[in-house]
């Protein structure tokens, strides 16, 4: 029987067909660190952005978190098949009412894995001079999540992780190599231009991703950061990477982004080899029992606060210490 098979066609085509819709309806939710497409805006404590660079070709991408991307032979294929069911169904009115929504698309190009950068070329120049110049066992590589480690307060007010860094780290030679508003694609450009040259760190830890959400889908945050941990390994094959999921967004469990996040995580868990790459998920110290979040700023229910910090770096300074000895 024909039948069974196009309707499991047909299903996959409406999710296709639904992701793409996803995809096209997302724009940077108000309040966020999400850098604007091309550039603009400031960076942390008020730094300029300069000009965008045009994006570099894609980047390769583990097979573990690879996306299905068919041919565009294939996606004819299915759609020739598609067709041919809906003129053959009892629905077929429906079906050809909602039909340009049913039809597979070849997948767009994902720009999570297309290294773009230059926009802070002030902090890249200063990282490349840190990766030359400075030894460094340890490297923590991110967004703003990462780079208010390096502050008391932001210019808000809003408090930081330093005081949590001196009690944990202070006995650690650590490079701190995060960016406020940072991407998948910017950091592959920061790695693949200079700030993975120089000195090689014992251990790397990767929390990134939450700034791609205005405008991807989780399957392709995972890609980028699949992207930057293959790119890592190439650079410092000695090193112990700790990919750390997505940290928990928004006031709930149904806010987008946050399930955007969770979806990406369930993908780069993949990752974790136990023996270079260690995926490590500590989210759910970060959350009450409704799903709430705890030691982020309520303003914007995505960076951390000191309290934040604290449950951060006792989950992950044992183990990252334990790595560089």
């Amino acid at each position: 029987m024909r039948t069974p098979s196009f309707l499991t066609l047909l299903a996959g085509a409406t999710l296709a067909a639904l992701t793409v819709g996803d995809l096209a309806a997302q724009t940077p939710p108000p309040g966020t660190n999400a850098a604007a497409p091309g550039g603009g805006g400031r960076g942390r404590g008020g730094f300029p952005r300069g000009p965008m660079l045009p994006p570099g070709p894609p980047a390769p991408v583990p097979p573990e978190v690879a996306m299905p991307r068919p041919t565009a032979e294939e996606v004819a294929r299915i759609n020739t098949a598609l067709q041919g069911f809906i003129a053959t169904s009892p629905d077929q009115a429906l079906l050809r009412k909602y039909e340009s929504l049913l039809m597979v698309q070849v997948p767009r190009d994902n720009p999570c894995i297309r290294p773009t950068g230059g926009n802070l070329s002030f902090r890249h120049q200063g990282f490349m001079s840190i990766a030359t110049n400075r030894d460094f066992e340890l490297m923590f590589l991110g967004d703003s999540i990462t780079d208010l480690w390096n502050v008391t307060a932001d210019p808000q007010g809003n408090a930081g992780g330093k005081n949590v860094f001196n009690k944990y780290f202070a006995d650690v030679k650590v490079a701190n190599f995060g960016i406020s508003g940072d991407t998948t694609q910017g950091v592959l450009w920061r790695l693949q231009n200079g700030e993975s040259k120089g000195h090689k760190p014992k251990a790397v830890m990767l929390m990134l991703g939450t700034n791609n959400t205005g405008g991807a889908s989780g399957a392709e945050i995972a890609e980028g950061i699949g992207a930057i941990v293959l790119q890592l390994r190439q650079d410092f094959p000695g090193a112990k990477i700790m990919l750390l999921a997505i940290f928990p967004r928004g006031s709930g469990p149904a806010d987008p982004n946050r399930r955007k996040c969770e979806e990406a995580n369930k993908i780069i868990a993949k990752l974790h080899d136990g023996k270079h790459v260690f995926f490590t998920d500590i989210n759910a110290k970060f959350l009450d029992a409704k799903g709430g979040l705890i030691g982020f700023r309520p303003a914007d229910n995505l960076h951390p606060v000191e309290e934040g910090y604290e449950i951060w770096a006792a989950a992950v300074a044992p183990t990252l210490k334990e790595w560089i000895k």
